[in-house]
């Protein structure tokens, strides 16, 4: 009884089990009580009858009134229709006259009873079994009364008894049917607990086994639900959306390995071509130093991607310093000075819709600072020359919300899903950027996710827009 369904089909049949046997013990004992108490009332009406008869027909008839056919007749009668035999006695205990209806017991007249039996009968009412000192075969229900006179005169005995064995006989039909009952009833719970167990159990089974696929590196492998909406239908559905979950983040973990592969083999491939021309002659002496300057930013390409892969990784494990109060308005100006240099490159004109006031907010200081880099340097890298380069912060209700924009080309509908993705460049513009490695909105993303705040892009009519949100302090 190791599997779930041995377990409880075990559980469902002990409890029907248990359950009969109570119910079936409480039931034939209280039946038997009752049918003895029955009897027993039953005998002893039968016995008065006859002792008040008896004493009647004495004081009428003489003491030798159990001859008389009359009287031999009545108690023949009470004995066959009550199924009893009755039997009259002296007050010494010698039986007179013995009938059990449809004749008489010849063999018991003048058998003699024991002192014992006539001293508590004659005592008061005896209510018994016995087999009257083995004048029966067999123990008898019996009730035995004095016959008295009107004037307490003790004029005999009456003894009423009837058979044991239709007791017997009676409790063994009760427990028959008790037992059918509670095989039938055992069998029809055992189906049902069968069809039941199976059920339940079969989605469990269909878990384990997809776990161990699973454990194959099988990971399209799901589990059938059906309609099931219990506690194994909402295991099912959990562990499908595990599956579901790791599924997708080993085909990311993919990519970002032939990503990485392929941001990795790129500039490699042209640093290690070039070297090589330079080294073996096939690139003329005076364009080296063109050369080797296309070297060195391949070099630092790799660096910054090695660095933000860093980042990335530092970001994703949340290795994160504590939050704290700052200025968000003074951190994006001073993030923009940084990028002064390449602002003036491109004559790019500052749009600033800074409030007067300070805008305290909570989160890591050095952490928003890199979302306002990415994105201003992002911003700038694809303004075009002369533009308008925006930042801006706004307050409402507990949030603070940056903007930063730019002038340029507009990104497709199709792209703006897919710009905080690892490695994602856009097919036009931002495939012949040689600087980015395309993991800074992706850093950005990551870094705003673990604030719990969010960030949206909106590219109309040649306006770019990046809209994020900080929690006021």
């Amino acid at each position: 009884m190791k599997t779930m369904y041995g377990r409880q089909f075990a559980t469902m049949v002990g409890m029907v089990l248990l359950s009969f046997l109570m119910l079936g013990a409480s039931f034939a004992t209280l039946s038997y009580q009752y049918t003895i108490r029955e009897k027993k009332d039953t005998l002893e009406r039968n016995a008065k009858y006859i002792a008040q008869f008896t004493s009647d027909s004495v004081e009428t008839g003489g003491e030798l009134v159990w001859q008389t056919r009359a009287f031999q007749s009545y108690l023949s009668s009470v004995a066959q229709v009550s199924d009893t035999h009755v039997l009259v006695a002296t007050p010494e205990g010698t039986i007179l006259y013995a009938t059990q209806g449809d004749s008489e017991l010849s063999g018991m007249q003048y058998a003699p009873l024991s002192p014992a039996l006539v001293g508590q009968i004659t005592g008061g009412p005896f209510v018994g079994v016995t087999d009257l000192g083995g004048l029966y075969a067999e123990a008898r229900y019996l009730v035995g009364l004095p016959v008295t006179s009107s004037s307490g005169h003790l004029q005999g005995l009456v003894l009423v008894s009837c058979s044991a064995s239709n007791i017997s006989g009676m409790w063994r039909d009760l427990f028959s049917i008790l037992l059918v009952t509670t095989l039938a009833v055992v069998l029809i719970a055992a189906i049902i607990s069968s069809v039941t167990s199976m059920r339940q159990s079969q989605p469990i089974k269909e878990i384990a086994a997809a776990a161990r696929q699973f454990g194959l590196g099988q990971l399209d492998v799901r589990v059938d639900v059906g309609a099931r909406r219990d506690e194994v239908g909402e295991l099912a559905e959990a562990f499908n959306t595990m599956a579901e979950s790791l599924s997708r983040s080993e085909q990311q973990r993919a990519e970002f390995i032939a990503n990485v592969s392929h941001e990795l083999k790129t500039p490699m491939t042209t640093i290690a071509g070039f070297a090589d021309g330079i080294l073996d002659g096939t690139i003329p002496a005076e364009q080296e130093r063109h050369y080797l300057e296309i070297i060195s930013s391949e070099t630092r390409r790799l660096s910054r991607l090695v660095r933000s892969m860093l980042d990335l990784s530092r970001l994703q494990s949340d290795e994160r310093c504590a939050q704290q109060q700052f200025d968000i308005s003074e951190t994006l100006v001073r993030t923009l000075v940084t990028l002064e240099s390449k602002v003036n490159a491109k004559d790019l004109e500052v749009d600033a819709q800074l409030p007067d006031e300070p805008v305290p907010v909570w989160g890591d200081q050095d952490a928003i600072t890199q979302v306002c880099y990415n994105l201003l340097d992002n911003a700038i890298k694809f303004s075009k020359a002369g533009g308008v380069l925006g930042i801006g912060v706004s307050v409402k209700g507990a949030k603070a919300t940056i903007t930063i924009s730019n002038q340029g080309g507009t990104i497709p509908p199709e792209e703006l899903s897919l710009i905080f993705d690892r490695f994602h460049k856009t097919d036009h513009s931002r495939s012949a950027d040689r600087d980015g490695v395309g993991l800074g909105l992706y850093i950005v993303k990551t870094i705003l996710n673990s604030h719990k705040e969010t960030i949206n892009c909106v590219s109309e009519d040649g306006v770019t827009k990046f809209v994020f949100t900080l929690t006021r302090a």
